[in-house]
């Protein structure tokens, strides 16, 4: 083996090292995030749920159900679409309307604002939205009866602009939708605890974000989102240059995970990957830390099997385990089979190496260039 070829594989056993310690640390993160006590809110006021909607999707139905039965004193729910024949209305429709301290109001206004659709979804609801702390949810959340409380618990300190929830991946059937979930679930989520637990609170999560309605016009409003793709990264900005924080909420949500081929779920994890490599370049590239068996794998081809580099991906395999297991338990998740479990290893190493080598993402159909700031640029020639 030659000098350069040794060096490289020792970098690599590092990292693959490195790897393992941020798996033990995520894993035990995520325990003791679920079992810390869900606090009480000092206060309850009125909260505005803003739900951009497209379509009907596989169990919208019950996600939006979810948060209409909300054991909280009074709230509203804003629903909006972009299209007055869109199939999300039927859904909206048939929702119960005779829930104590619940309000619906529900938009639809084709009006474009920006390249963003759910942003200008989010500014055609604005105008119906009428309390102070107002909520932005995803409509494939699904949420337990406190998830208000949760919201509204952190705001007891004056210093927290945005509250923001974690989130779970529950897959529909299919292979598809169960590597999605497996994604958020062993990589997303873990990687979240840690970076808070490091001193990295900038984390805004578009599952959930609740924010004071004077932090959100102080800022510039729904409208300094409209040009961006990271919405969520830049509205937790807009509040943190206030000098406000961002609080997480004691209990993640429940996300639907719904992929109908390996296509979609590429599309969708390369956008996510391209947005944060986008905004936050540095800590995006270093994030390979957080793939262990990859890095050992390319340890023991540079190495020629060396034996540290053999000792090296071992060790990643059984930490990578142990960290699955371990998340699985706390989360309540069912067991995933090690050929499903390989098979998220390897299309989550293709993801971050695509990620860091692009800026093109497929949003909706459309084709956009992501620019250093986070702001869109549509494709010549794509779908609009």
């Amino acid at each position: 083996m030659t000098t350069v070829w040794q060096g490289l594989s020792l970098l690599l056993i590092a990292l693959t090292l490195a790897g393992c310690l941020f798996q033990v640390a995520s894993a035990v993160l995520v325990r003791r995030f679920r079992r810390e006590p869900e606090p009480v809110p000092v206060d309850r006021p009125p909260i505005s749920v803003m739900k951009p909607l497209c379509g009907a999707e596989h169990g919208m139905a019950e996600n939006l159900e979810s948060c209409l039965r909300q054991d909280y004193p009074q709230f509203q729910l804003v629903f909006g679409v972009s299209d007055p024949a869109d199939p999300a209305l039927k859904v909206v429709a048939e929702l119960p309307r005779d829930l104590d301290g619940m309000e619906i109001d529900v938009v639809a206004d084709a009006t474009r604002h920006g390249h963003n659709l759910k942003v200008g979804n989010l500014l055609n609801m604005w105008p119906r939205v009428r309390h102070d702390v107002i909520a932005i949810a995803d409509s494939d959340v699904r949420v337990g009866p406190h998830y208000l409380d949760d919201l509204a618990a952190p705001f007891a300190d004056p210093k927290v602009g945005i509250v923001t929830c974690l989130y779970v991946g529950r897959p529909e059937a299919g292979l598809w939708s169960a590597l999605g979930a497996m994604g958020i679930n062993h990589g997303f989520l873990p990687g979240a605890l840690v970076a808070r637990a490091i001193g990295r609170k900038d984390g805004c999560f578009g599952a959930t974000m609740a924010v004071r309605r004077q932090a959100l016009e102080k800022g510039g409003g729904l409208a300094a989102l409209s040009h961006v793709l990271a919405d969520d990264w830049v509205l937790g900005r807009m509040v943190r240059e206030q000098g406000l924080e961002i609080a997480l909420a004691a209990r993640p949500v429940d996300m639907n995970v719904h992929e109908d081929s390996f296509k979609t779920l590429l599309d969708h994890e390369i956008r996510w990957g391209r947005t944060i490599a986008a905004v936050d370049r540095t800590s995006y590239m270093a994030s390979v830390i957080t793939q262990p068996l990859a890095l050992g794998a390319l340890a023991v081809a540079a190495g020629g099997a060396w034996w540290p580099s053999l000792v090296a991906l071992s060790s990643a395999l059984a930490c990578r385990l142990w960290a699955v297991r371990t998340e699985e338990r706390a989360l309540s998740l069912p067991r995933s089979g090690i050929g499903l479990l390989a098979l998220r290893e390897i299309l989550s190493f293709v993801v971050y190496v695509v990620a860091c080598c692009g800026r093109t993402v497929v949003w909706r159909g459309r084709k956009f260039s992501v620019r250093a700031d986070g702001t869109l640029d549509q494709v010549e020639g794509s779908q609009t």
